[in-house]
């Protein structure tokens, strides 16, 4: 029998570092571009209001990077329910 034991805060490290966040920032960055370049254009501000914004998630001991892709402008809920234009991007 083999027994494993995972040091859980040490994975967490190290999908919290910046090994893991840099490629996770670029891939956001493709994704909130794509989201940029179909996005429906009234005044262009849900447009010019898609950013990436980093953030972690920690349960326990245990912790992760993520990169969230958001629009900011005050239509974008409605925008979002209409078109999918995030959820598309997300498909790349």
């Amino acid at each position: 029998m083999v027994k494993v034991t995972i040091n859980v805060r040490e994975i967490g490290q190290i999908l919290a570092s910046d090994q893991v966040r840099d490629p996770l920032h670029d891939i956001a960055e493709k994704m909130a571009d794509r989201a940029r370049a179909s996005a429906p254009v009234e005044s262009g501000e849900y447009r010019d209001r898609i950013d990436v914004e980093p953030d972690h998630w920690q349960r326990g001991a245990a912790q992760y990077a993520i990169e969230r892709v958001v629009a900011h402008d005050s239509k974008s809920l409605v925008i979002e329910s209409r078109t999918g234009n995030l959820k598309r991007a997300m498909r790349g």
